[in-house]
């Protein structure tokens, strides 16, 4: 009997394997292998979003709301621009962009598949100008854009479900149960917040992304160098531990330093440089702990 199961979960295993969709990561050229479609994530993340944003309080500071809006899309708008130019505009039918800033005292900000993107007021004071804010928001762009969400829950439900998972995704109309649990898992939402988890590969690679996507906005990624170096005086160094799901801060600055002179050409090529913006009043600089940016 254990045998034959043994066997059932060897099959399962090389079906799931075998099954998914392949796909690149823009600008990395990384692979990945998918087995939840684009379709299923956006249904999933809209649902999950909109459950977010009945809670969430929108923040009262109208210049820091329309800098956070005005940021992210162009962004939004350089990074259309850039994936139709290089043959991949079938991905920008996925993107639904929506940036929110809300009352909230941590020094984070979160991305959901899809575009939406909340920034929470009590990350302004560690970002302090518009540049700086864009390579926040480059990096949680880079998320939706390198479908890190669609790649956690792939992940989990070939670690998890096993042959079950074979069943969800042949499916074919709504979510099932079980792929509901591995959305929320790979979404990380809770009752009280929201923030998605991903893998110290993914948080690299979006780092990565992140301020080359500001370049092609023409903020100037430099930028980056000085707001880590901020964040990590904020948080007495961050996360040294090679348990935790994002590179230290040290070893971030590092890898920021070595992309800097590619981000730097897309920089020097884009059509216009933006000045850096300071934040306007009244957000908190309380909470200045477990700084992440997801």
């Amino acid at each position: 009997m254990r045998a034959i199961k043994v066997l059932l979960l060897t099959i399962a295993t090389v079906v799931l394997a075998s099954c998914g969709t392949s796909s690149t990561v823009p600008i990395t050229g990384r692979k990945q292998n998918l087995l939840v479609s684009d379709e299923k994530v956006l249904s999933l993340s809209n649902q999950q979003y909109s459950e977010y944003m009945k809670t969430a309080k929108p923040s009262t500071n109208a210049a820091n709301t329309a800098m956070v809006k005005r940021v992210g899309q162009r962004l939004a708008t350089a990074v259309e621009t850039y994936l139709r130019q290089n043959g991949m505009g079938n991905e920008v039918k996925n993107y639904s962009w929506e940036f929110n800033l809300v009352q909230d005292s941590q020094v984070n900000a979160f991305c959901m598949p899809g575009g939406k993107i909340v920034v929470y007021e009590g990350l302004l004071p560690v970002t302090q100008d518009e540049t700086s804010l864009a390579i926040v928001l480059g990096h949680e762009v880079a998320h939706a854009v390198a479908k890190h969400s669609a790649e956690q829950m792939s992940t989990a439900i070939r670690q998890q479900y096993g042959a079950q998972a074979l069943g969800v995704l042949m499916a074919g109309a709504g979510a099932s149960d079980g792929l509901q649990t591995v959305a929320a898992t790979a979404f990380g939402l809770g009752a009280k917040g929201a923030s998605a988890k991903y893998s110290r590969n993914h948080e690299s690679e979006a780092d990565h992304l992140g301020i080359i996507f500001a370049a092609m906005a023409g903020y100037n990624p430099q930028a980056a160098v000085s707001f880590w170096q901020r964040m990590s005086k904020a948080t007495g160094g961050g996360s040294t531990s090679w348990l935790s799901t994002h590179p230290s801060d040290a070893t971030r600055i590092q890898q920021i330093q070595g992309w800097m002179p590619e981000a730097m050409r897309y920089y020097q090529g884009a059509t216009g440089s933006v000045s850096s913006g300071k934040t306007s009043g009244n957000t908190s600089r309380k909470a200045l702990r477990e700084i992440r940016i997801k």
